[in-house]
């Protein structure tokens, strides 16, 4: 029989992730949107209550939970601060190649320093030519012996000044296109990295985002994650993975604009009566309410299927793009509600606003989504 309760555990965590990003992140997400400030301590904080390499299996020392249990802490991360929360989950992005293809040996050493004690990983796929098209990277690692010699400029790498490593795709076989794209661990003090400036972005700014080159980087064999040419199948299998929390990260940003927007309409009055006693009010919030429901139950049902271990990719994209439009169009009306006050910096709903948009770009656009969705549709 479907059921749409939650386990008391899952209830449990919910409850405490939403303690901690009323003490914790809230209090925070104003200080590090302006400066742009990678939230450290705060992730520290996390990492120390359990909230961080929640997937990561425990017997290489992580939480061992599933894809749901994930969801539905990054939604309540993100109801807080987008840019925070994505500093303290930027691990699972990292972790889950190695987790999908890495030998035993790899998934002890670098999966076991993540758990062991605070540390991130950060996640090297797109380039300044290359994002959602993949076989376009330009990167690559040529074998010299027991060794191999990567070459190449990622862009986009969120918390990569901090990582202390990186999962990084490159071509080891450029003619077979797709199936020479490799996937290897990188040590972050490995010589020739050179890691960028913080780019300063729009919203999502606590993230830390940087252009990481790689000039004549040395790394061992054994840190191949799986065989060669297998980096474009380890790179989509995380995807399946990682794209149900990108739907929940959009659900919770869309959540706390929906609040403030339905508190605030309470309050402010025209014409004498609280706005929200005007229909058009009515009706954005109507559009909020059930936009917010849908994606939620949209990216929960693409989590549980990752974790049922049954083939979700139509319906990650799905979720990732409903959700991400939907995001945006919801603090777009927060906005709206707000008026005057919402185009204002004194107020949340601007941040949230910002903060929406790139649910709409990464970790493949939501034009790219759509072609999957369609994809899959015509595979049947």
């Amino acid at each position: 029989m479907v059921s749409f309760r939650l386990t008391e555990e899952q209830d449990a965590l919910r409850e405490l992730t939403a303690d901690f990003v009323r003490n914790e992140v809230i209090p925070q997400a104003e200080h590090h949107d302006r400066t742009g400030e990678f939230p450290v301590e705060v992730a520290r904080k996390a990492f120390e209550v359990g909230l961080v390499n929640i997937t990561i299996p425990e017997e290489y020392g992580g939480g061992g939970l599933g894809h749901l249990d994930e969801s539905i802490i990054t939604e309540e991360l993100c109801y807080g601060c987008a840019g925070m929360a994505i500093s303290m989950t930027v691990n699972n992005l990292a972790a889950t190649p190695v987790v999908i293809g890495g030998s035993e040996e790899l998934k002890r050493e670098y999966l076991g320093q993540l758990t062991s004690e605070y540390r991130t990983a950060s996640y090297c796929l797109s380039e300044p030519d290359a994002g959602s098209d993949v076989a376009n990277l330009q990167t690559t690692a040529v074998r010299k012996g027991d060794s191999y010699v990567i070459n190449g400029t990622k862009a986009w790498v969120s918390g990569g000044k901090y990582a202390s490593w990186y999962t990084l795709f490159a071509y080891t076989d450029r003619e077979k296109g797709h199936d020479g794209v490799s996937a290897f661990v990188v040590p972050a003090d490995t010589p020739g990295i050179e890691v960028g400036k913080k780019e300063d972005m729009m919203g999502q700014r606590a993230s830390h985002t940087v252009f990481i080159t790689f000039n004549d980087v040395e790394v061992p064999a054994k840190n191949l994650i799986g065989a060669e040419g297998q980096g474009f199948r380890i790179a989509m299998k995380t995807f399946d993975r990682t794209r149900p929390p990108i739907g929940a990260a959009a659900v919770g940003i869309a959540r706390r604009a929906y609040d403030l927007a339905l508190r605030y309409s309470q309050e402010r009055k025209t014409f004498g009566v609280p706005i929200a006693r005007h229909q058009a009010v009515q009706f954005m919030l109507a559009d909020m309410a059930t936009e917010i429901e849908a994606g939620r139950l949209l990216t929960w049902k693409a989590a549980w299927l990752a974790d049922q271990g049954e083939r979700n990719t139509t319906v990650c994209s799905m979720a990732k793009y409903f959700s991400g439009d939907a995001a945006m169009r919801i603090t777009t009306d927060a906005v709206q509600i707000f008026g005057g006050y919402g185009y204002s910096r004194e107020y949340p709903v601007e941040k949230l606003m910002r903060d929406a948009k790139v649910m709409q770009i990464y970790e493949g656009t939501n034009q790219i989504q759509r072609m999957i969705v369609a994809r899959g549709l015509l595979a049947r």
